[in-house]
This record gives C-alpha cells, structure tokens and sequence, in this order.
C-alpha cells in the first residue's frame, strides 16, 4: 500500500499502489542503513530455526514487555552475532545458558558476545528480553509501527502493520528477509476481556494471574519477519472449510463482534473465488498446515501469512473513505475492479508471492508486489474472460510513473520505485503475450511456486526461471523495465519500399519479439532488434501498421 491523503492523489498519482511500504526516495544512505540492509558475516554466521516471542500489551500506556526466544544453527565459528531492534526499545537482557551476555548497540542493531566460540553446524539459543514504548504508526500500514486506536463503540483497537519499518520496530530478531524462521510461537497478552488474533493456529489461551489474557498461536512453517502480527479487540470467530488442490483449507475469519452478519456475507462472496482463482493460476494455497485466515483491523490491510489483515470495510473495489457509507473506486478506471474486495484479492495474492516466495533484498520487492498486481487481472480472467484481464492491466497504466527504476539499492534497505506495482503488472501482461502459449504461462507461474516453495529469491533466480522455462532469452526485457526509467520505443521506416525496424532501448542484446498486422489482419510476430531489419510481413507498410499497444507498454515512432 502507498500513503494515500485523499481520492484524487490515489486516482491520479499512485492509483496502483497496495502494499505497506514508506516508498520515500533516498539516494544517500548511512551507516544504519547499512547494518539494517546489509548481510554482514555478523548475520550470516546463524540460521534462525525457531523464535518464541511472548509480548504483553499495557494499551493505556501503549507499552510493551516480554521475550524473543531465537534458535538457531551455526553457519560458521563465531563468538558474536547481530539481532535488530529499534533503538527507542529497551534491551533488558540477553540470557544464554542461565547468564547474561554482555552486549552493545548501534542504531537500531544489537550485537552480542558469547563467552565461547560456537561451533559451525551446532544448535544453540538464547532469549533477548526488551520493553519500551514502540513506535505509533502514523498512518499504518504505510507508514508504520503499532496502531492504538478504538472501534466505533470505543473499545481498544490495536493492530502491527510494519513492512516498510521492519519487524524490529516492535520485536527482536534477525530483521532480514533473506533468514525466514522455520516456525514461529507467538504469544501475546492483552487486557482481560480482549482477544489478540495472530498467525497460524491458535494452540491455546490462558488467563493470567495480573488480568491478562495469553493467546498462543503457532505458524508451522517459513515466515518472514514483517509478516508477524499482533492483533488485539473485541473479535468474534466464525469459519468455513473451503475444499482446495491439497484438500481441506480451514478459513477463519475474526471480525469485530458488531460486524459479524455483514461480514459472513462479505467474506462468502469473495474468498472462495479467490481462492480457486489463485489456486489455479499458481498452484495450491502455500499454508494449508496453518490455515487461511482475514482478521479485521483499523488499517487498510496487509498480506501477513496465513492471517491477512482485513480493513477495507466490507465493500468492493479499494476503499475510499466515508461519504455517507464507505464506498470503494476501482484503482485501473476501467470499472471492472467493483465487482470484488480489492484487500481480499491483492492481499491473499501476496501469499503466493510476498510470502510463499520472498525476495532475499527488499531491493527486488518488485517480486511481491508486481507479480501479486498482476495476479488481481488474472482473478478478473479466471470469474470472466482473458480480454477483460488484459482491459484491467491495461487500465493500470495510468499509474506509472517512470521516475525511479522499479529495483531498489541493495543491502541498504531500499526497495524501488511505486512502480513495482502498475509497471511490473503491465511487464508480465507482456511477457505473456510474448511467450504467446497461456497454458505454458500458468505452468511457469505454478512452477515459480513450487519450484521456490517456501524460499527465498534473487532477481536472478525469478527472471532466470522465466527465461528458462519460456525458452526465450528475456533477460534484456526484463532488465529495460525493471532497471531503467526509459520505455523502449519501436521505430519504423521505409527503405527502398520495404519496411524496416528497430527497438531504441538502452538495455543491452534488446530483441523484444513484438505483435504487429495490417488494419483488420491477424497479428504476427516480428523479431527487431536494435538495428535497422525488414518487416517481412507481405503487404505491410507504414499506412496500414498496426502495432499491439495495448499488450505491449511501448513507444512508437513511423518515419
């Protein structure tokens, strides 16, 4: 999601954008950012197996205490490693074998000295404890931290949305994306009376001796950091067994008790078609061991794992606010997106990709958030036809930019532009129609899935896999719209009357196979490269070209 101040910024600026990121443009980075983006041999020597995170909320004094225990394996002989955790948190004490390890701060990363050299392959652990006051999200999920809020009848409301920021903003850990741990116990406690709905399955809820309550919830499988979420309120459960390509998918749904009806309503109309949509598309739901699950909250929604964080307020399209009773808009213009719940479909989507395949750097988050734009036309194909897909994508135009490229800076913690969204939704419109065989396009989407299932990636790894397996060299494609502002443009002349061609692209071995015909003709193929070559289409010239516009994002030039 993008910071959006009203309707005309989201129609006219960054109409695309939908995930929680701060997106502000950087070209000078520091030491901090460093240590943050940056896998130092300080990270690298340990592999997080397990955390158990138990955190208790205070919500009048918007304070949290409690543990982070990590787990892990030796990659190396190391006597001092890194943890993350903003510098306004406390760090208690770090305990290691019933001691305290000594231990000191940089910004917002910790390092920690270990009385012995621990040994490459060996199991270890030790638990961080830490309090403070973490960050407010100031407009959540975009800009974010912990939101304190209340609902409509002025009960707390309190919900994690930290993409952007990053974990560490309200928990230890190794706050990199390219070290999921394998599995998670998430303990949270909260004032009796509320109830917090976290990731994975609930194993249990104990009432404290101080007036609190503990929810235990387990994830049994990768998750990455930015994905776990606390979220605490007045909720009431209901759920459903949506019958999937792995067989039973529990889906829970945890509302706020005064939304119940409208929101059993809401969430049958749309999951279950989202779910065969993506299952087709891209293969099974990635979490059946820990379920699917839509959790109401204060802010407009986030993709954490196998609980997507609802609050698009029951209503297709993207939310828009109140003008009489909250109403959604379509983000392409194109009307198509007002007939489902934009949150239900680009969130879930980020299952798949976000979170079943995680970029190593946030600086190739064009892997979640293009992908997971592209996967709302593919919805849009799957509950109607391939033509109105590629009318939405189309329609996503509107919101390119061109002013940085869409790959971010790496080991600095700097994604790319907001361009990931309608620019790498528009590239893989493309790149389908380039491969020109819809059946080996979902075989290579599915295959992305499972071929990656559960891991993390390069850039490298997603394009190399997509070059492969189309048996094209789209390389230099990907390379002139993921790593350059510059739209390539298509030139045509005639020559001695013939008709002759040329890409004008900066990327290099650029040969983008690309659709053209005469009025009324059918399309066909013709391979230009950054030279000057004839058109060998009988009949066509430069009166009756037709070039297909509306599935490639190019420029045009007929001299």
């Amino acid at each position: 999601m993008k910071l959006f101040r009203s309707i005309l910024v989201l129609l006219l600026i960054v109409s695309f954008s939908v995930n929680a990121q701060l997106m502000k443009k950087k070209e000078t980075f520091t030491r901090a950012d460093s240590l943050r983006g940056n896998l130092t041999p300080l990270r690298t020597c340990y592999d997080i197996n397990y955390y158990h995170l138990d955190v208790k909320f205070d919500i009048d004094n918007k304070f949290i205490n409690g543990s982070n225990l990590f787990k892990f394996t030796a990659t190396q002989d190391f006597t001092k490693l890194q943890f993350d955790l903003y510098a306004n948190l406390k760090v208690g004490k770090v305990i290691y074998k019933g001691k305290e390890l000594p231990f000191t701060r940089q910004f917002n990363a910790v390092f920690v000295t270990f009385p012995n050299t621990i040994t490459k392959g060996s199991r270890d652990e030790f638990t961080v404890y830490y309090s403070g006051n973490p960050t407010i999200a100031r407009n959540a999920p975009w800009d974010g931290g912990v939101v304190y809020t209340t609902d409509s009848l002025k009960r707390p409301w309190v919900a994690t949305a930290c993409q952007g920021a990053g974990a560490s903003i309200w928990w230890p850990n190794k706050d990199h994306q390219a070290d999921e741990v394998d599995s998670i116990l998430i303990s949270i406690s909260v004032p009796k009376g509320l109830i917090d709905v976290s990731n994975g399955r609930l194993r249990k809820n104990t009432v404290l001796k101080d007036g609190y309550t503990r929810f235990d919830w387990f994830v049994s499988n990768p998750i990455n950091n930015y994905d776990v979420e606390a979220n605490i309120g007045n909720y009431t459960h209901f759920g459903d067994i949506y019958n999937g390509e792995k067989g039973k998918l529990t889906t829970d749904f945890w509302v706020l008790d005064y939304n119940v009806d409208k929101a059993k309503k809401h969430f049958a109309a749309n999951v279950p078609r989202m779910l065969k949509a993506f299952e087709y598309w891209f293969g099974p739901y990635p979490w059946y061991e820990d379920g699917y699950k839509l959790i109401e909250t204060p802010h407009l929604g986030m993709e954490h794992q196998s609980g997507v964080a609802y609050g698009n307020h029951y209503v297709n399209g993207y939310y828009a606010g109140h003008r009489g009773k909250p109403q959604g808009i379509d983000l392409s213009g194109t009307g198509l997106g007002l007939t489902w719940d934009f949150i239900i479909v680009h969130e879930s989507g980020h299952e798949w990709f976000g979170n079943n395949i995680t970029s190593k750097d946030i600086a190739d988050m064009w892997i979640h958030e293009s992908f997971t734009n592209y996967s709302e036309s593919l919805f849009i194909e799957n509950i109607s036809n391939k033509l109105q897909g590629q009318i939405y994508v189309n329609g996503l135009r509107r919101g390119i930019a061109n002013d940085e490229p869409v790959v971010g800076y790496y080991d600095v913690n700097k994604e790319g532009s907001g361009d990931m969204y309608p620019k790498g939704a528009v590239l893989l419109n493309m790149i389908r129609t380039i491969i020109n065989n819809d059946e080996k396009w979902r075989s290579i989407l599915r295959g992305l899935n499972k071929t990656f299932y559960h891991k993390t990636v390069t850039y490298n790894d997603i394009t190399g896999y997509i070059s492969q397996q189309s048996g094209k060299d789209l390389l230099p494609v990907f390379d002139q719209y993921l790593h350059s502002t510059e739209i390539p443009v298509i030139e045509f002349t005639e020559l001695q009357g013939k008709l002759l061609a040329k890409w004008i692209a900066g990327a290099r071995g650029f040969a983008m196979p690309l659709r053209v015909r005469g009025k009324g003709g059918e399309w066909q193929f013709i391979q230009p490269t950054k030279s000057f070559t004839p058109v060998n289409i009988k009949g066509l010239n430069k009166d009756n070209l037709e070039v297909d516009t509306f599935n490639y994002y190019i420029g045009v030039m007929i001299d």
